[in-house]
């Protein structure tokens, strides 16, 4: 039986770099990427899976990172808002949130544009329902969506036609 103190070798891969850390079994994944890595766009924000600003997708798939255990991303990869951005040129979403206000306190912000970037992963051309239920796991309490959704529309745009 391990006592509390055991810990574990996790190795991740966060957008696209490697990662090797000695850490607590019970350390979540949001917590791993914060203070392990100083990646801090990823927030925390209920501590219960509701509000979506701790999203990050795990080997291409949204997670809420406040569910998620370290160790249960050893061997795995993770992208976090951090990785939009590249080559200093920032991601269509990113961009579009910007001109369209599609952020205000900015606070849901990075797990908004990580559903985001899932949605337009899978689905180049969505309408404004599908966009909708894309990020129906994240909540916003400053915008109402209207401009959050219109960015997500603009990126798609954007994307298509790069």
């Amino acid at each position: 039986m391990r006592d509390a103190t055991s810990r574990v070798v996790v190795d991740v891969t966060v957008n696209g770099l490697s990662y090797q850390r000695e850490i607590e079994p019970r350390l979540l994944l949001v917590e791993f990427l914060r203070e392990e890595l100083g990646l801090t766009g990823t927030h925390i924000g209920c501590d219960t899976s509701y509000c979506g600003a701790c999203t990050v997708l795990l080997n291409g798939k949204v997670v809420k990172s406040c569910t998620v255990l370290a160790v249960q991303a050893d061997g795995n990869r993770v992208e976090t808002v951090e990785g939009l951005e590249s080559d200093g040129k920032l991601h269509p979403l990113q961009s579009t949130f910007s001109e369209l206000h599609g952020l205000q306190c900015g606070y849901c912000t990075p797990g908004m544009l990580m559903a985001a970037k899932s949605l337009l992963d899978g689905n180049p051309s969505p309408s404004e329902d599908q966009i909708r239920k894309g990020i129906a796991g994240n909540t916003c309490r400053c915008t109402g969506y209207v401009n959050i959704v219109k960015a997500i529309d603009a990126a798609a745009q954007q994307m298509r036609e790069e």
